[in-house]
């Protein structure tokens, strides 16, 4: 495969209004162009995408979008829940007619992955093509697990709303990195934690009277997997599926509770799909962040062929 010519894109950050706030960005390389959409992982950020744009063309424009509820992005208002697989297809919805984007591109990461799939599914007439980095469709859940913890997820979300700031922890600098490299169990390196977390802590602020940082991100998001689909629901959504594919996995990337689902779902992909590009490359989950280097290549031959 041959190599592609690299710029060093402008980057700007972005605010989009929504009905409880904004949603953050950075947007990278021109603002003349309709850009690759692009959205992180669970509990993770725009950031997520520092270290593969810089290695993109110059002439692909791409804004990475905070989730609500994640780095600078607003938080939900208080008593709503957050159903992750199903809020994200209205969330992206709502950006693609801010702008009045049309035929439009998504670049995902795991839950974001998720995300673009779902969307490319619910509009099929829209969307040109998405890459999916190590997920292949939203993460399907034991149901029987799923019933037996559903009234320990609302207790806990109920717990985690009524928190007073006061009880919110704080940290060093150093020990916030180490306590998130340890959370994601290998999947980073402590650079990449570092990148996270510009936009994943915030400062205590003045009004707690404590020292340190706080996760940016809101908690409730810790009980974001109650509107989770059944693998039959993931299927006929890929059915739907009509625009290209690029999915790469990472090997060996993230350790699915049901492994056969990633198989399952790429089977229907080829069939709806017009076109499906599938790498494995070696890689923690996190490898576009990690090793942005080894995916640059796969990723750019793919946003700029025809």
């Amino acid at each position: 495969m041959g190599e592609v010519s690299v710029g060093q894109p402008m980057v700007e950050e972005v605010e989009i209004p929504v009905p409880w706030g904004i949603v953050a960005g950075k947007w990278w390389g021109s603002r003349l162009k309709q850009p690759v959409l692009a959205i992180h992982g669970w509990q993770d950020n725009a950031g997520s995408f520092d270290r593969l744009c810089p290695l993109l063309p110059a002439e692909i424009s791409i804004l990475a979008i905070d989730l609500p509820g994640h780095g600078k992005s607003s938080h939900y208002p208080k008593g709503m829940h957050y159903f992750i697989f199903w809020d994200g297809i209205t969330l992206i919805r709502r950006i693609v007619k801010y702008y009045g984007w049309e035929n439009i591109t998504l670049l995902g990461h795991s839950l974001g992955g998720a995300l673009s799939f779902m969307y490319a599914a619910s509009f099929p007439n829209e969307v040109n093509r998405f890459i999916s980095l190590d997920i292949a469709g939203p993460t399907v859940r034991d149901h029987i697990k799923l019933a037996a913890s559903t009234g320990d997820s609302i207790d806990k979300f109920l717990h985690y709303e009524t928190l007073p700031e006061s009880k919110m922890p704080c940290y060093g600098y150093e020990e916030m990195i180490d306590l998130v490299l340890a959370a994601y169990e290998g999947s980073v390196d402590h650079d990449s934690v570092e990148v996270l977390m510009r936009r994943g802590m915030a400062l205590a602020p003045p009004h707690m009277h404590k020292n340190g940082y706080h996760f940016a991100r809101d908690l409730r998001l810790k009980v974001a997997l109650l509107g989770m689909l059944s693998l039959e629901q993931v299927l006929a959504y890929a059915e739907c599926i009509k625009c290209k594919v690029l999915n790469i996995r990472g090997k060996p990337g993230m350790n699915f509770g049901n492994p056969e689902v990633y198989e399952k779902v790429m089977e229907v992909l080829h069939r709806s799909a017009s076109k499906v590009v599938y790498y494995e490359i070696s890689g923690t989950h996190h490898l576009h962040l990690v090793t942005p280097e080894r995916i640059s290549n796969e990723v750019s031959q793919f946003l700029l062929e025809d």
